[in-house]
This record gives structure tokens, C-alpha cells and sequence, in this order.
């Protein structure tokens, strides 16, 4: 059928939207042969026997009805109870908890609430490149800040900058530790210290936390435990418990925005079948010890991928959460990151992903994850130094 007499036009703001970097670039790379990508997120770990036993239980059991919108009572409990023992979030009631396909659905709900039209929202860049579209869809207006003179940490002061030069009213700021892409996480005077500045001007918190369970050298603390009116807690389990495919986010906050975000959550997903949440629950009762051997594994590989690229001329700080290093390419390398991962990826058969997918500052970056198998790191390892190996000898030879 053809549409070529048919005129009306899309929505402006989907036509408009940001483009989303760092998926362009995994397709532009997708089709190479035996390509090693340490490019997204996703643990290289199988999900708990206990947990699969669970949801082939409910399956079982015929739990293929509709479940309820907010989330199944029972998970929301077992939600408010392990994120209350682990970090000793201030929630109560289930009434405080949204059960959300994954973190994803969890933001556009929460800027779908929060802002109105041409509101201003802070995001410290660099920063996970999907908050860019769902910002847009949310018609919201970016305000923000660049954390690469500050190692890649908002500070007081550059809050207050970013406030004081906006020419949009300022509502919110988005502060997302462990941090993707950088690792960065924060102390707790660091945290203490931010948080007066966002209660000195009123700004709504949203907490993106999903890689709480992550964090390596010292105890993850949540703003919520600091400001609980204006935060808005964000989590999930798919790094916790490697389960990124069965999309299990919670929105957790004050009951009357929670009343509102519901709403939104209703429109956009209404309820995650109840087979995932019973499973969900299983993850955060019975197997809520999990992530305790996967955290401990990212952690012996970081400590040895970190001087293996430095060897190889990147600089970089040692990450202290998530499982991402981002990397500052080597010198002779120039400073292109993405020629450089593009490159790599074509003669090298390791896929990395640009710096420049995650903020116009950090072009002569890279991120690497290192949620791979060991086998695949220390393969890619092999294969980025014969890489710079090649590359440094041509120029030898010009």
C-alpha cells in the first residue's frame, strides 16, 4: 500500500528525540566476525537456580492473569525489606514502592511526573546515554553539568553553576552512583554536602541507584537516607542478580508522588506478569545473597584489567563501582575515541564503546565493560595490545 498522497505528519517531539549514541554505534559495529564487545551492561552470569525454580513454579501454578499494576504485594514487601537492610532506605509501607519494567520504564515514568514543559532537569554528563530521549519525551530541558574537571563528580559548587546559569526553571537533577560510565561513586560527606545544596533549592532528587550493589571499596549510601522527601529512589535487579532480560525496576519515594507516578506507570507498561515478580521476590528473599560472588569477581577483574590498560598507555582513574572503566585513550593515539573504537572494532575485533555516546566533553574516551567472561577479557586484552602493537609500528614506519 502506498502512502504517498498521505500528509499527516509525526509527532515532533518523537522525530526530534536525541539520538541514542551508544546503541548507533553497537549496530554499526554488529555485523563484524568474531567480535569480542565489552559494550553493554550485561552480566555474564546465569541467574540463580532458586530464582528460575520459583518462576517455573508460578508457571505451574497458572499465574499467567494479570497481575496487580503498582506490583504484587508480596514483592513489593520483599523490596522494601532488602533495600531497608542493605541501605537502610526509609520506606515502610507498599504503598512507597512502583514495580517497574526495569530502571528504563522507571525513569520516563518519574520525568513524565515530575516535569512540566520547558522545566529544567540537572544531569552531570558524562552520563548513560538513554536519559537524553526519555528527557525529550518528558519535554523536559537538559541543564547540564560537566563533571571531567571535577574527576567526574558534581560538586557543591557546580550545582550551584549550573543553577545560577540556566535559562530554564530548574526542578530536578539526576545523580546516578556507582556511575555509568565512569564507576564514580560517592562518600558520604560527599553526598552530605550535596544534598544541602539540593534541599537549599528545592530540587527533586531522582536517584538512579541500580548499581548500588556494586560498589567496591567502601559502603553504598543512598540520598535517600539523607533528604527521603525530595529523592526519589530508583533500583532494580538487573545487575544485583544478573537478570537484565526479565526487566525488574523500582521507583521508590514519598506516597503522594508515588500516587502520581503510578499513574503514568499504569499507561506506559500497567503490570509486569506476575511470573517475573514471583520470581523477583524469590531474588530478594531466598537469594538475596546473590550478588555477593558476582560483586566479588568484578572486583578481582577490575583490579587486574586496570594496570593491563595502563600498560597499554590509556589513563584512567580505578573505578570504585559498576563494572565499566572509563578509559582516556592512549596519547599517540590522538584524541578521537570514536575513530579509535571504530577502528579497533574493524582490525582489532574488540568492540568498545565511544566516549562521545555518553557527553560531548569526553570524545577522546572510551568505556570498556568488563561484565564479560575472564576467558573474553584477557582474549580482548590479547587482542587490543596486538592491536596498538600494529599500530604504533606504522607509524614507526612513515
Amino acid at each position: 500500500m502506498s502512502n504517498a498522497e498521505f500528509v499527516q505528519p509525526l509527532s515532533d517531539t518523537v522525530m526530534n528525540m536525541t539520538e541514542d549514541k551508544l546503541t548507533d554505534f553497537q549496530k554499526l559495529v554488529s555485523g563484524i566476525p568474531d567480535l569480542i564487545r565489552l559494550t553493554f551492561g550485561e552480566p555474564g552470569f546465569n541467574v540463580d537456580q532458586r530464582i528460575k525454580d520459583r518462576m517455573i513454579q508460578s508457571i505451574n501454578e497458572n499465574n499467567s492473569h494479570y497481575a496487580i499494576s503498582q506490583g504484587e504485594p508480596e514483592l513489593r514487601q520483599a523490596a522494601l525489606d532488602y533495600f531497608k537492610e542493605k541501605y537502610d532506605l526509609p520506606y515502610t509501607d507498599i504503598d512507597n514502592v512502583i514495580v517497574t519494567q526495569g530502571v528504563s520504564e522507571g525513569i520516563n515514568a518519574v520525568f513524565m511526573t515530575l516535569l512540566n514543559p520547558g522545566d529544567g532537569l540537572i544531569m552531570p554528563e558524562p552520563v548513560y546515554s538513554a536519559y537524553y530521549p526519555a528527557l525529550d519525551l518528558a519535554h523536559g530541558k537538559l541543564v547540564s553539568i560537566n563533571t571531567r574537571p571535577d574527576d567526574f563528580k558534581v560538586t557543591p559548587e557546580s550545582v550551584e553553576t549550573a543553577i545560577a546559569n540556566a535559562d530554564v526553571p530548574v526542578k530536578a537533577i539526576l545523580l546516578n552512583y556507582p556511575n555509568n560510565p565512569t564507576g564514580v561513586t560517592y562518600s558520604l560527606e560527599e553526598l552530605e554536602a550535596l544534598a544541602a545544596v539540593f534541599k537549599k533549592h528545592k530540587l527533586w532528587v531522582i536517584s538512579d541507584e541500580i548499581y548500588s550493589e556494586l560498589t567496591y571499596d567502601q559502603a553504598h549510601i543512598s540520598l535517600a537516607t539523607l533528604i527521603p522527601e525530595q529523592t526519589i529512589v530508583l533500583n532494580g535487579l538487573s545487575k544485583s542478580h544478573a537478570m537484565t532480560g526479565y526487566r525488574i525496576g523500582f521507583i521508590f519515594g514519598e506516597k503522594t508522588l508515588i500516587e502520581e507516578a503510578q499513574k503514568v506507570h499504569e499507561t506506559l507498561t500497567f503490570a509486569l506478569p506476575k511470573v517475573i515478580q514471583d520470581g523477583a521476590a524469590t531474588a530478594l528473599t531466598d537469594a538475596k545473597d546473590a550478588p555477593n560472588e558476582m560483586k566479588s569477581i568484578y572486583k578481582r577483574r577490575r583490579d587486574w584489567l586496570v594496570p593491563e590498560l595502563e600498560k597499554m598507555g590509556f589513563i584512567l582513574d580505578k573505578p570504585t563501582g559498576a563494572f565499566y572503566i572509563f578509559a582516556k585513550i592512549p596519547l599517540d593515539m590522538g584524541d578521537d575515541g570514536y575513530a579509535f573504537a571504530k577502528d579497533l572494532a574493524f582490525n582489532g575485533k574488540v568492540a568498545v564503546i565511544p566516549g562521545e555516546s555518553f557527553s560531548s566533553a569526553t570524545k577522546d574516551y572510551i568505556r570498556i565493560s568488563y561484565a564479560a567472561s575472564d576467558e573474553t577479557l584477557h582474549t580482548a586484552i590479547e587482542r587490543m595490545q596486538a592491536y596498538l602493537t600494529t599500530r604504533r609500528n606504522e607509524t614507526m614506519e612513515r
